[in-house]
């Protein structure tokens, strides 16, 4: 694409769909008749801003065409906003009716972040004609990947409010922290000051149904063969579905797929630092020069030598590229969870070992109050859900068991998935167990890196609920999510095992009552077993320092 010298700007654009409903849509187009790629913006938060009409003239500067529409029922566009309901149909029609514009090449590019990816993964299975390539940053999971607790997580109920009306609402004066402790789930809007059907209803569908079955894309994604650069952060609370994604194309044979992995939370490059760590220069990047090469290479053939992975590491704060993810001099290696039984709070006597532990390792016991979980340290509203924070604090609770292992004399790289295989029994017929690991510096702060939870009634899945037989011991695979992270020299590594992470997670009430209307809560003796037989132990990603 050549540079060009002004933009012609329309605003409002009314753009029909197939049941009438109009969207309204600003368009910047470069100078010219000559018809060019247009790039795709849809998304709930508005598009009357200044970083909308910067990006309009980022893209329409480069020679595209840069169309920002306001999804159904938000900002200018007319019908009713249910969120992702009508997401997927009205993407197919607004591109449908972009390729036939004479403005328009016929190709069609989609982009934009959260919501914005995940409505685009959304549209993209309809394989609507002119969808050409797709920038998707910081993309939502289908449902019971991130919040699998057969619940929309507390802080959600922050974003129904903030998108309550046509436009942002003010969400700063209300006590946050006391709303998520409000019982039931239910009418956790109540306690907000608002009504919310579309906040209650993500509470009614705790299995997978037709409603869930709307908001499922990942395991279709063999069915799509179109570009996607696929863009997060380590510290983005949707972490997880972006290297899924890559991968699951890769393996499905589409061209054209990038994975970029930054040291930011869901706000990607907007800044180096996360609360006390600093990740360095070189953590920011001129990510629209790469948002505007990659579609060059993508549309219209232009040359594109950068390597498929391109991942910043943590600790080493360098940017590492790769040809695959995860990498392949990735191994997957256990460290056991070990103690005297006595491994309550970072005081006590828990270690991470190399070596297996023996027949008679004596089990670690805690108990499960619900009313006063264990903290997850994070901001007030769904804005951005934790960092890379000090669980130091945290660690001194008895109801949080730390498992820490001995000084590093080398460096230690992890790059990929971490899993936490937990051999655990409880008194209670429902209850959750947390996995952290953490990065251990010898100054005491305990650097959060990634972390994850099990509901025990959804341990065989979410087509069913499945209670426990109190007191029977139970295998739990945890996904603890990714990182990309080199522990220095005189580091630790540290797992904390708990069963709440509150308020990322609802708490388990403990009595395996309905999750969305039951108050009752019940103390849980919780058991973690690591011996012989039941060898508990975090998996790790290890890949070699210079592989």
């Amino acid at each position: 694409m050549q540079q060009q010298a002004s933009v012609r700007t329309s605003y409002d654009v009314r753009v029909p769909v197939r049941d009438g409903v109009e969207l309204s849509a600003d368009v910047w187009r470069p100078a010219g008749d000559r018809p060019a790629h247009v790039v795709l913006n849809r998304g709930p938060y508005g598009k009357n801003n200044e970083r909308i009409a910067r990006l309009g003239k980022l893209f329409a500067g480069r020679g595209y065409a840069f169309v920002a529409m306001d999804v159904r029922g938000r900002g200018d566009s007319d019908g009713q906003f249910t969120p992702y309901v009508h997401d997927a149909e009205d993407g197919v029609d607004a591109i449908a009716w972009l390729a036939a514009q004479d403005w328009c090449s016929g190709k069609v590019a989609t982009f934009g972040g959260s919501y914005g990816g995940l409505i685009q993964w959304l549209t993209a299975l309809h394989r609507p004609p002119a969808l050409a390539a797709m920038i998707a940053m910081v993309s939502p999971s289908d449902p019971f990947v991130e919040w699998p607790t057969g619940t929309s997580i507390p802080v959600m109920v922050s974003w129904h409010r903030l998108t309550a009306g046509r436009v942002l609402q003010h969400v700063g004066d209300v006590d946050w922290e006391a709303v998520y402790r409000h019982l039931p789930l239910l009418t956790m809007d109540e306690a907000a000051g608002f009504v919310s059907e579309r906040w209650r209803d993500s509470q009614r569908h705790p299995v997978q149904d037709e409603h869930t079955r709307l908001l499922s894309y990942q395991g279709r994604l063999a069915e799509l063969d179109v570009p996607v650069l696929h863009v997060s952060g380590w510290y983005d609370d949707e972490q997880v579905g972006t290297p899924r994604n890559y991968a699951s194309m890769v393996a499905g044979g589409a061209p054209g797929q990038q994975l970029l992995m930054g040291p930011w939370g869901h706000a990607v490059n907007t800044t180096r630092t996360l609360g006390e760590v600093d990740f360095g220069p070189d953590a920011l990047i001129d990510l629209e020069a790469y948002w505007l090469r990659w579609l060059d290479a993508q549309l219209d053939g232009a040359p594109w030598d950068d390597a498929p992975v391109r991942v910043f590491v943590m600790g080493e704060n360098a940017w590492r590229d790769d040809a695959v993810w995860p990498p392949a001099a990735m191994t997957p290696t256990p460290l056991y969870l070990r103690s005297g039984g006595r491994a309550n709070s970072r005081l006590g006597d828990g270690t991470l070992s190399q070596d297996a532990p023996p027949a008679d390792e004596p089990s670690d016991v805690y108990d499960h109050a619900p009313e006063r979980p264990v903290p997850f340290l994070t901001g007030a509203t769904s804005a951005q859900l934790g960092g890379p924070d000090d669980y130091s604090a945290v660690e001194l609770r008895g109801d949080v068991l730390v498992y820490t292992g001995e000084a590093l004399a080398e460096p230690l790289q992890l790059i990929g998935p971490v899993r936490l295989v937990l051999h655990a029994s409880s008194s209670a017929p429902d209850t959750d167990f947390t996995g952290k690991l953490l990065d251990v510096h010898p100054s005491g702060f305990a650097q959060r890196l990634c972390d994850g939870l099990v509901r025990a009634r959804f341990r065989g899945g979410f087509d069913a609920e499945r209670l426990l037989e109190p007191g029977a011991e139970v295998e739990y695979e945890i996904d603890l999510w990714h990182t990309a992270h080199v522990f220095a020299p005189g580091h630790r590594l540290r797992l904390e095992v708990a069963s709440s992470a509150f308020p990322k997670y609802d708490r388990n009430l403990g009595t395996g009552e309905p999750l969305a209307t039951s108050t009752r809560m019940q103390t849980a003796t919780q058991t973690v077993h690591h011996d012989a037989a039941r060898p508990s132990r975090v998996v790790l990603p290890v890949v070699p320092l210079g592989a």
